[in-house]
């Protein structure tokens, strides 16, 4: 087998299983451990996955701070902002989370009829400030500053006295083993805590964000009502989510 072969199929088992055990993929190929694990160096050396103690692990993605998410892949969010607005109907309250991709729904937002927006962001707020004819609900608490978002015990309180319709959840990474998850404890309680509290789930995913693991999860897969992911995601990539979610939008 050659090493290239190797290595995508160590990739597709990351994939599938949401992790590598090096001992246990040398006796499925025949191989040495010490082969595989030489693999496995490489890899992670190229940013293809993270090495642990005995195998890997899919790769947790960067966390640049809001201002350099921003620049990344806008066309594609506001493709998706589009498609998550679509889903807003007269007379309901949505909850959206901080982030890029979620701005790109306020922005999108219906302006012909009226309903509510809670978030726990201020810039999302913000951003509502001459919307026409949606009301603004701003969730106060500790600022977690790398995303703009209220947490903590204040913002809990806040949050379970509302039952939103629908809860715009943006994650920093989605795997079909380990689930949707982000980087930081506190903010991963609020957003699990947000979707208990509301009738639907939708999770807006760039390509990148797709089989990688972050390190707090907030929810499985099969927890959320969709995922909204671009047209040009491979439906090779998206199988395994397939299985899993209720449904895919795709935009």
């Amino acid at each position: 087998m050659l090493t290239t072969q190797r290595k995508n199929l160590i990739l597709d088992l990351l994939r599938r299983d949401g992790q590598v055990v090096a001992k246990r993929v040398a006796e499925n190929f025949s191989l040495s451990e010490d082969t595989i694990r030489r693999d496995l160096r490489e890899m992670a050396a190229q940013r293809l996955l993270k090495r642990v103690h005995g195998g890997a692990l899919p790769l947790a993605p960067e966390l640049p701070d809001l201002t350099a998410r921003g620049e990344i892949s806008s066309e594609m969010k506001q493709r998706l902002g589009t498609a998550a607005a679509a889903l807003v109907r007269p007379g309901q309250m949505i909850f959206l989370d901080g982030g890029t991709t979620t701005a790109e729904i306020a922005r999108r937002l219906p302006r012909e009829f009226a309903f509510t927006v809670a978030t726990h962001s201020p810039t999302i707020a913000t951003a509502l400030e001459k919307h026409p004819t949606a009301e603004v609900i701003l969730i106060g608490g500790r600022i977690y500053k790398h995303s703009m978002v209220s947490t903590g015990a204040v913002a809990m309180t806040a949050i379970s006295g509302l039952r939103p319709d629908i809860f715009f959840l943006g994650v920093t990474a989605a795997h079909p083993v380990h689930g949707l998850s982000t980087g930081d404890l506190e903010e991963a309680a609020i957003k699990r805590h947000i979707a208990r509290c509301s009738a639907e789930t939708y999770v807006l995913l760039t390509p990148e964000k797709l089989d990688m693991v972050s390190p707090c999860q907030v929810l499985a897969i099969s927890e959320v009502s969709g995922l909204i992911v671009p047209t040009e995601t491979s439906a090779a990539r998206l199988r395994p989510y397939r299985e899993l979610a209720a449904s895919i939008l795709e935009a």
